[in-house]
């Protein structure tokens, strides 16, 4: 794929990531009006094709779920308010932000506490290989999976596959792990509370469903949508990491600002498409900065040239960064299957070493 053009490319004036981080803490400021008009351009439409599908039913079940399907536009977008509410970056007043995001939650069947508490782990942990395994998508190194026997091998790349990734993994992510705080079982009753308090609302809500509409509602419409958000979700989330001249370092090396800024990835999506993902695509600068809220993000590119052309991936390139499953520490960059293997079949003794 054409590699993103990365941020530490080396530059007499160019600014540290800690330098980034400091210089945009004055866009950290959540605007109110700007913070509603966002949510309702986001709920009322959501609501209105939930709507519009269900009636769709008694004329075609094909065009309900096709409009359940586009739906999942304004899921994603909902998801990501949920997203910028975990921050503290969506309004300024703490509770109503929290009150939205746990509202929020029951829509996109995302406890917001354990979300939150899992979400904050990723941003300080994100780039660390000493510290992988929670809010992130499992990564091995070259070294790493040349110490695998076959049948682990082969268990690593079925999770690496797209149809588990971006296919079972969604549906047991949202549907299944988020209604046990799975990671943060011993962490305190705010976490069950989270997410059974959740549960309860979502087995409400699809009680009121059955009872008015039966079944077909919940088949047509609501699992559509939630299956088809649910991996954009979590291809969003790979995109943003998942890119062959990422960073990852081990924990004497690493450091956050360094790691939110290089492994993180500037995802340029059409118009339509970005403004339904809620800007997240500027991950490079959402990591460096998290309070930052979303719709402000256009401005800090407008504002910043430079952070709005360096690792870029438009749509055509990203679909390539599927084919990515390994870090190799040696060449700092993501690899293939195919090349991993290669390198593993020519420096067998140096890769042994390493993973010892």
């Amino acid at each position: 794929m054409a590699h993103p053009q990365r941020a530490d490319a080396p530059q007499a004036s160019e600014k540290s990531a800690r330098d980034w981080a400091q210089s945009l803490a004055q866009y950290r400021k959540p605007d109110t009006a700007r913070a509603v008009f966002e949510l309702c351009a986001s709920i009322f439409p959501f609501i209105a094709l939930w709507a519009l599908a269900w009636w769709a039913i008694s004329i075609s079940p094909v065009l309900a779920v096709l409009i359940a399907m586009v739906n999942a536009g304004f899921l994603v977008r909902l998801f990501a308010i949920q997203h910028d509410c975990g921050h503290g970056a969506f309004l300024q007043n703490a509770t109503a932000s929290n009150w939205i995001g746990r509202c929020i939650g029951v829509l996109t069947l995302t406890p917001y506490a354990v979300w939150r508490k899992s979400h904050s782990h990723h941003h300080s942990t994100s780039g660390n290989l000493d510290h992988r395994g929670m809010g992130d998508v499992h990564t091995k190194t070259v070294a790493e999976y040349a110490q695998l026997t076959r049948w682990q091998k082969l268990g690593y790349r079925l999770y690496r596959s797209p149809l588990v990734l971006f296919g079972l993994g969604p549906i047991y992510l949202f549907v299944l792990q988020n209604r046990i705080p799975v990671g943060l079982m011993k962490a305190g009753s705010k976490y069950w509370g989270s997410a059974m308090g959740t549960n309860a609302m979502i087995l409400l809500a699809l009680g009121i469903v059955a009872y008015f509409g039966g079944i077909w509602p919940l088949v047509l419409v609501f699992a559509p949508t939630i299956i088809l958000g649910a991996a954009v979700g979590v291809w969003l989330f790979y995109v943003q990491h998942q890119f062959e001249e990422t960073h990852w370092d081990r924990d004497d090396e690493w450091n956050i600002q360094d790691a939110a800024f290089h492994g993180s990835s500037h995802y340029k999506l059409p118009a339509v498409l970005n403004w339904l993902t809620a800007n997240i695509g500027v991950h490079h600068v959402h990591h460096l900065n998290c309070r930052i809220p979303f719709y402000r993000l256009p401005e800090v590119l407008s504002d910043h040239s430079r952070l709005a052309d360096i690792q870029t991936i438009t749509l055509a390139q990203s679909f390539q960064c599927a084919r990515l499953h390994l870090w190799d520490e040696n060449q700092r960059r993501l690899l293939s299957f195919a090349h991993a293997n290669k390198l593993i079949s020519e420096q067998q003794p140096h890769y042994t070493r390493s993973a010892a």
